[in-house]
């Protein structure tokens, strides 16, 4: 099961996608690191998963809660997504204007 994540890992570093806006625009869009965000995170690396893409934690659980109000209706959710969905992009936000300032 291990050689097979590690073949799994393998494969997606030698196939990550190039940012079509930063080919166009010369600099990083606001997503920039989230896929070696994701390979860090396959890695065990949580740490490296956060210096590259600090939003990509949140986003798996703000997913992994949609899932499950789907099967489990709560009372508040539509709130509860909206304020995930805002600390989500504040999040984004923040790490972006700080990859430009440091």
């Amino acid at each position: 099961m291990l050689l097979i994540l590690l073949n799994i890992i393998g494969w997606l570093e030698e196939h990550q996608l190039p940012c079509l806006f930063k080919t166009a625009f010369h600099f990083d869009c606001p997503g920039c690191g989230m896929q070696r965000s994701c390979i860090a995170l396959l890695r065990g690396d949580i740490l490296q998963s956060l210096k590259f893409y600090p939003a990509l934690i949140p986003v798996i659980f703000f997913f992994i809660f949609l899932m499950l109000d789907d099967k489990f209706s709560t009372f508040n959710s539509f709130k509860i997504t909206k304020i995930w969905i805002a600390s989500i992009f504040i999040i984004i936000l923040v790490s972006y204007f700080y990859k430009f300032t440091f």
